[in-house]
């Protein structure tokens, strides 16, 4: 069995834990993120949370917007952090994002 299908299958199942309820139309591009060239370095746990914090905020926050308007990038984060978290308890996450440091907390 090669490396890239022991890492595709450790990917699956990590997003598997993470987050049981995602949507398709979500894990896909989670997924495609976390088996990314320069993701290949990481557990498998860590590049499918990177991923997934990535993947929500632009995908599912307001955060390109308000960077389109000139928020720095920490305040950007600041002001969607609720929305990221509300979007992962909605798909049953077993982390949340931190308001200190940016990391996840378990739940």
């Amino acid at each position: 069995m090669s490396a890239g299908t022991n890492r595709q299958k450790a990917i699956a199942k990590s997003l598997t834990l993470l987050l049981p309820a995602v949507p398709y139309s979500d894990s896909e591009p989670i997924r495609a993120a976390a088996l990314a060239p320069h993701m290949k370095t990481l557990p498998p746990s860590t590049a499918v949370w990177l991923a997934t914090v990535a993947h929500v905020r632009h995908s599912h926050t307001d955060y390109d917007a308000l960077r389109d308007e000139g928020y720095d990038r920490d305040s950007a984060r600041f002001f969607v952090l609720d929305a990221i978290n509300a979007k992962l308890t909605e798909w049953r996450a077993t982390r949340l994002v931190s308001p200190e440091d940016d990391e996840a907390v378990q739940m």
